[in-house]
């Protein structure tokens, strides 16, 4: 083998080692790249939301307890006073958000009307009351289980089943009226809660009253205040 054959074939092993370790070094370089691409890559597991129910319901023991203020047209001293009771309770609540929400007060209950000052000793009568009554409320959620709230809202109760006593005829009107409220929820856990609620509702409605044969009109300014605790339970 001449000597230029000898240098030609040095040249090629030298050129032929660089590339395998040039090959060597690449493959090491990439191996953590593309490990890094698979770990980026690699699919992630859902995360679980827990759903939000936004309906509400409550189960209350309501105190009603009325003004006792009233009188009768044209005769003079006259006074109107309503007996207290107290009446099982369901309310039913809708959240917009965690904060806002509407609540509808349902229940029923009696009253007896007796007259005061120059009626003393007039049984009047009694009526059954059903006063249902739309709150917005709002709700305060930074207090932890303790989840005091405020509402406002309107209230219409209508009269039934009103029978006279001493009178000969007894007719109460339909009404209006405004209400507030102020209340708080111990959430015991996410469902079950003990609440705490009370109610003022501004209600004073009309009444025709035959006294024998005397038609005679008058107004009862009733304005319950409405105590009452229960269970809360949310879905």
């Amino acid at each position: 083998m001449t000597g230029l054959q000898k240098a030609t074939r040095g040249a090629l092993s030298a050129v032929s080692a660089l590339i395998f370790g040039l090959g060597i070094a690449s493959f090491g370089a990439s191996a953590p790249a593309a490990a890094a691409d698979m770990a980026v890559k690699a699919p992630v597991a859902p995360v679980v939301v827990d759903t939000w129910n936004p309906w509400q319901i409550r189960v209350r023991a309501t105190g009603v307890f009325t003004n006792d203020s009233g009188h009768v047209n044209g005769v003079a001293g006259s006074g109107i006073k309503s007996s207290d009771t107290v009446i099982p309770e369901l309310d039913i609540s809708y959240y917009f958000t965690q904060n806002w929400a509407v609540e509808l007060v349902l229940g029923t209950t009696y009253s007896y009307i007796d007259g005061t000052g120059s009626l003393n000793g007039l049984a009047v009568g009694k009526t059954w009351l059903l006063p249902p009554t739309l709150l917005l409320q709002y709700h305060f959620t930074n207090f932890g289980a303790f989840q005091p709230y405020v509402g406002a809202g309107v209230n219409y109760t209508i009269f039934y089943s009103t029978d006279p006593n001493q009178v000969t005829a007894l007719d109460i009107k339909n009404t209006w009226g405004w209400a507030l409220q102020v209340g708080f929820d111990y959430m015991l856990d996410k469902h079950w809660g003990w609440n705490v609620d009370v109610k003022k509702i501004f209600l004073e409605p009309n009444f025709n009253v035959t006294v024998g044969t005397t038609p005679l009109t008058g107004s009862t300014a009733l304005d319950p205040w409405m105590i009452s605790t229960g269970v809360t339970y949310r879905f």
